[in-house]
């Protein structure tokens, strides 16, 4: 192992996209298509990421407003029900890697999303013995949650926290308060994620979490440093 990263102290790994597969995209995709929505970059932007509560009533208006947005939001979870049933959810290929990675780069890490712990508990809680404090951090109430997970959950400032997410929204408000990101955008074929990560200026945008190897947070680490993670 080589010496560890001069300035970045904890790695925060977004659960769903990038430890686990993407069941999200192709269930809200299918959603809407299938209640005669036409699916845009706005649409999809303006769901994802956000608060349960908020992604329900969006769902609700986009189709119509023929439910209320806690109805919605139940007919989803139903339709994302039978779609794992036939796509199980499975930890990514290079994410326990990339979690090791972190670690022997002497980061601390912890994993978040907006679902409750018990998803963590079932798919990765074989491992959590790989992420530090409380291991995993609901953020469906604080989302995004950026801020939270750096300073109250683990005292650091923002540019010491990197991100590593499949979703613009964290994106950009990483942006905002100066974190170093990762992108890491679903391969989903009607998916607008990368487009719109590129538009939000990520610099790192990878296909593989092996890619995430230690060149890459070596550079990410000097330039977070010297607060030029972003693009211009």
């Amino acid at each position: 192992m080589g010496h560890g990263l001069a300035h970045l102290r904890l790695g925060a790994v977004n659960i769903d996209g990038v430890m686990l597969n993407d069941t999200f995209s192709p269930v809200i995709h299918h959603f809407l298509v299938s209640r005669g929505c036409s699916y845009t970059v706005e649409l999809e932007r303006s769901i994802f990421s956000q608060p349960r509560a908020v992604a329900g009533r969006l769902l609700a208006e986009a189709v119509g407003c023929t439910m209320s947005g806690e109805e919605a939001l139940d007919a989803y979870f139903e339709e994302r029900a039978r779609y794992v049933a036939t796509h199980p959810v499975h930890v990514n290929e290079g994410a326990l890697e990339l979690v090791l990675r972190l670690r022997e780069l002497g980061l601390a890490t912890v994993c978040y999303g907006g679902l409750a712990k018990d998803h963590f508990d079932t798919f990765l809680g074989g491992h959590a013995g790989l992420f530090d404090g409380p291991g995993y951090i609901c953020t469906d109430g604080i989302r995004p949650g950026l801020h939270e997970i750096a300073t109250d959950h683990f005292g650091l400032e923002h540019d010491r926290v990197l991100v590593i997410d499949d979703v613009a929204r964290v994106a950009e408000a990483a942006r905002l308060l100066g974190m170093p990101f990762i992108g890491h955008p679903s391969r989903f074929e009607h998916s607008f994620q990368r487009q719109l990560m590129a538009e939000a200026g990520v610099r790192y945008l990878v296909d593989s979490l092996h890619a995430v190897d230690e060149t890459l947070l070596r550079t990410v680490d000097a330039r977070a440093a010297v607060g030029t993670v972003w693009a211009d």
